[in-house]
């Protein structure tokens, strides 16, 4: 048994999450730790939702609110949609929290004593017409380059290098287009440079490992070529503050958004220990050696996963150019994999919340249930390229694979036994097409579950759905509702018992991707429990100085959670006559859909 850490990416605060985002970090990610848990792995599966930096001062003067009430209300919505959506997450939580601050802290001032974190003089950003600090991301314009023309002031999507805003070719505002003002500023810099060596050693370690996605390997040494030194701190008055003597207590100095927010994967564990009564429970993930981590994101956040994120456990642990040692958290494992998705596109068309392009996903949980939308994102997402997302295919899909497929095969099955006998049959001997479909479900054990593991959901579920058609082939070939009459009444029962067997045993197999409807399908055939955990939303209070304030946090309790593996069904358990356990989608969906499209 493994020690495993699912770090899933941080979402921002900023509003509801819509579809193109937990296809990238929330759906995938599940998957692989459901399985992971199943597998008998330990599984510390943390996240939360990511509060600083100047877009949610932006969002909040635009509703005339405090930061504090934005990411108070933002951050309750995403909570209940991840838990909704079925993320089971041992601890979703936030950077606003005590705890989280003196764990980026601790970070930022192991880093600085190590001698990784340097004070420079550079120009930074500023809206001439509010005073207010433009952040990188903020500020496009053409790449240097590349001479893309929507390059960022962080880095350029097209050519991938990192870039300062200084460097861009007539920048501009993303907020009101202003040309911005550069004026001179004091600010931290992680010492890149002095970490690159170490970062370029660790790479090449993980692309001779063979298990990185070519995409994400390649991206991240390409970025090695061009490493210098970048900027750690904000002229910015909501964050969190700068933990050294003459800073501390500057009120429009803080740590950089995406310094804080990835420290929030170790914040996160420290949390959860605290939170289960061992506080020192989170060394088992992160000090250990032989525990792995596996951090799940879009393409747009490698960067700082394969390089700012690293270079900072690196830098905390003296493994520089500088030397140095570790802080009061020991040697932090560096991540064992950075898988990132690609962009989901909808109807062709980037997503876009300001121009009203967008399908969120509390309107798909509200209107389609979770399971289906999880179901089109593991068979259809941008796994390892970009993908489209068309109302006609999630209907297609829907109606054809969920329910005429599996949906179908449960219903059949239940309804069959129901009828025949109102419980699991006792079977008689087993004839070779009995066997033959047996070990063809039996072997997708191994099969799904070593591309799961690779984190292969796309083929996972296919080889899964696959097998779903060989058991329906199965019945098509035996014709239970043909056997009849008191002398084909064992046939019919082992027909009958084999077919239960089969769906208990892709139900298991289909539960990472369909956790809701794993629950629908066991009670169908006779199973009595939950079968696979889910989570809850829970209100807790802060744990340091913050102990008077309360907020929402997903949790749960995953251990009885079912093994991968065939468990025999118990003959004698009721079966009644079922119910659809998938809703078949009518094809004016698209129609009604694409419409709530064009109205924005």
């Amino acid at each position: 048994m493994s020690k495993v850490l699912s770090a899933v990416a941080w979402p921002y605060a900023n509003g509801p999450r819509h579809l193109g985002h937990v296809a990238g970090f929330a759906v995938p990610s599940d998957v692989f730790s459901r399985y992971m848990r199943m597998a008998g792995h330990d599984v510390l599966m943390v996240s939360g939702s990511d509060e600083h930096g100047t877009p949610i001062l932006v969002l909040a003067d635009q509703q005339g609110v405090s930061a504090r009430e934005l990411v108070d209300k933002n951050h309750a919505i995403i909570a209940h949609e991840l838990a909704d959506l079925g993320c089971s997450y041992d601890l979703y939580t936030r950077t606003t929290t005590s705890n989280h601050y003196a764990v980026a802290q601790e970070l930022f001032t192991q880093v600085w004593k190590n001698g990784y974190m340097v004070e420079q003089t550079t120009r930074g950003a500023i809206s001439p017409s509010t005073g207010r600090t433009l952040p990188d991301r903020y500020i496009e314009g053409t790449c240097p380059i590349c001479s893309y023309p929507e390059a960022r002031g962080d880095q350029c999507d097209n050519c991938g290098n990192q870039l300062d805003p200084t460097d861009l070719i007539d920048p501009r505002s993303k907020i009101d287009g202003e040309t911005p003002e550069f004026i001179e500023t004091q600010h931290f810099f992680l010492d890149l440079p002095a970490l690159a060596d170490a970062l370029r050693e660790w790479l090449e370690g993980r692309e001779a490992s063979g298990t990185w996605r070519p995409n994400v390997i390649k991206f991240s040494l390409n970025i090695l070529e061009e490493i210098r030194p970048r900027a750690m701190t904000r002229d910015i008055d909501w964050g969190i503050p700068v933990p050294l003597d003459g800073w501390r207590d500057q009120p429009t100095k803080r740590l950089y958004v995406w310094f804080d927010a990835v420290v929030g994967y170790l914040s996160a564990s420290v949390e959860w220990a605290r939170r289960l009564g061992e506080p020192e429970r989170w060394r088992e993930w992160w000090n250990d050696p032989e525990a792995v981590s596996y951090y799940f994101m879009g393409k747009d956040n490698i960067t700082f996963h394969s390089q700012i994120w690293p270079a900072e456990l690196l830098g905390y642990a003296g493994r520089g150019d500088k030397g140095g040692e570790p802080g009061t958290f020991g040697e932090l494992n560096l991540p064992t994999e950075v898988v990132s998705s690609e962009y989901l596109t909808m109807e062709g068309k980037q997503f876009s919340t300001s121009r009203g392009y967008v399908i969120y996903i509390r309107d798909v949980l509200e209107r389609y249930g979770p399971d289906a939308i999880r179901y089109f994102i593991c068979a259809a997402g941008p796994e390892n390229a970009d993908a489209n997302f068309t109302w006609a295919e999630f209907v297609q899909r829907n109606n054809s694979e969920l329910v005429a497929g599996w949906g179908n095969l449960v219903n059949r099955t239940a309804a069959m036994v129901a009828k025949n006998f109102g419980e699991v049959p006792q079977p008689g001997s087993l004839e070779p097409v009995d066997e033959a479909v047996r070990a063809k479900v039996l072997a997708a054990f191994e099969t799904v579950g070593g591309l799961l593991a690779r984190q292969r959901v796309k083929a996972a579920v296919a080889e899964a759905m696959r097998t779903v058609g060989e058991v329906n082939k199965y019945v098509t070939d035996t014709e239970p509702f043909k056997l009849k009459g008191d002398d084909q009444r064992e046939r019919l029962a082992t027909v009958l018992h084999t077919l239960v067997q089969c769906v208990s045993d892709l139900n298991t197999i289909l539960s990472p991707f369909l956790p809701h409807s794993a629950n629908a399908v066991h009670a169908a055939i006779g199973g009595s429990g939950q079968f696979m955990p889910m989570p809850v939303v829970q209100e807790v209070s802060g744990l340091d100085d913050d102990a008077d304030r309360s907020y929402p946090v997903v949790t749960g309790e995953y251990t009885g959670t079912p093994a991968w593996a065939s468990r025999p069904v118990d003959v004698g358990a009721v079966v009644v006559k079922p119910t659809p356990i998938f809703t078949k989608l009518d094809e004016s969906v698209v129609e009604e859909e694409l419409a709530r499209l064009e109205q924005g």
